[in-house]
């Protein structure tokens, strides 16, 4: 036994001591379930002749001896390690969650020394991540913020609510921007809205509900809607799939107008494309007011825009940064001190 406390090989049989070995570096995922290892990699572990693991909190290592591999918890350096190998031996090695890098990379040094003959080095992912696990990565944060930032420990939905209104449409720049990098980093910001609201949910004394429950309600909401996927009907173009899916809804909701369901506080022109949606989906015969003023005229040109399958918050966004620019550029040999409403 060593200084590190890593017990090196017994002495190896002349025949085979010239044997470089083989070194198996074992990855496994925390986010998918301890014990649930590929088979390969069981196979490797109870081949080994040696297996090891520098951390002895490592949620695997309970799962490894109920399976009958002993590990010994050391932590060897890389000469040590290739030192075990010799005469044939494999080792395993269970990395830890930082992956090993202080023994990998001495592992290198050795190898590029040229002085040693090095083993086999092999590295097996035991366990792999899924789609969306990095999503449990951002559950496990918030809710460790929730708990210990005295910010958000105090947050409510109504506090929240205008953060969710300004990323969305942080969102929508995003996208009309054509900003790949933005893109990715709003629709974080938008997915932080969602899990910060139902971590706080969980903490309602009377109708709580998780982020679980909020990802299993829009999974159920999307397979019933999509009987065309998940069902036994049909549908070979996008105005088939929306027919089934206002079928759909209009069976769960009920709703005795076709009004309910849209959101008064949004923006103008989109509440009036909305209603003037409804009011053609449903095949309603309803004349626009015909009253005098400013908000009419907008309602019958955010009317036609719908009709002719133009979103007419979106023309006018698009607009309004031609006019942004065309200001700029009028003001640009003599830009403002201060500008105030």
């Amino acid at each position: 036994m060593n200084a590190t406390g890593f017990e090196p090989a017994p002495d190896q049989d002349p025949d085979t001591a010239s044997a470089p070995g083989r070194i198996v570096l074992l990855t496994t995922s925390h986010r998918v379930a301890p014990g649930l290892l590929s088979w390969p990699a069981w196979q490797a572990l109870h081949a080994a002749d040696r297996v090891l693991c520098a951390d002895g909190a490592h949620p695997q290592l309970p799962y490894l001896r109920e399976a009958g591999i002993e590990v010994d918890e050391t932590s060897p350096t890389a000469e040590e390690l290739v030192g075990a190998c010799a005469g044939g031996h494999t080792v395993v090695v269970v990395a830890t969650g930082e992956g090993e890098p202080a023994l990998t990379d001495g592992l290198a040094r050795l190898a590029g020394s040229g002085r040693i003959q090095m083993p086999e080095l092999e590295l097996l992912p035991a366990s792999y991540d899924l789609p969306g696990a990095r999503l449990l990565d951002l559950v496990q944060v918030m809710d460790r913020i929730r708990a210990e930032c005295p910010w958000s420990s105090r947050q409510t939905h109504e506090g929240l609510a205008k953060y969710g209104i300004e990323e969305a449409y942080e969102l929508v720049e995003a996208i009309e921007e054509g900003d790949r990098d933005e893109l990715r980093e709003e629709l974080g910001d938008v997915l932080l809205q969602v899990v910060f609201h139902s971590r706080i949910a969980e903490d309602d004394p009377d109708a709580p509900f998780s982020v679980d429950d909020v990802a299993g309600g829009i999974v159920a909401k999307l397979i019933h809607r999509h009987p065309h996927v998940f069902g036994d009907e049909t549908a070979s173009t996008p105005e088939e799939v929306k027919a089934h899916w206002l079928r759909t809804k209009a069976i769960e909701k009920q709703r005795s107008s076709v009004t309910e369901g849209i959101p008064l506080g949004q923006p103008g022109l989109a509440l009036a494309a909305k209603l003037a949606s409804r009011v053609r989906t449903a095949g309603l015969d309803v004349p626009l007011p015909k009253t005098e003023g400013i908000g009419y005229e907008l309602l019958v040109l955010a009317a036609r825009a719908e009709a002719e399958g133009v979103d007419p918050e979106a023309a006018l966004r698009a607009a309004a940064r031609l006019y942004r620019d065309a200001i700029r550029e009028v003001e640009a040999p003599h830009p403002p001190d201060n500008v105030k409403e």
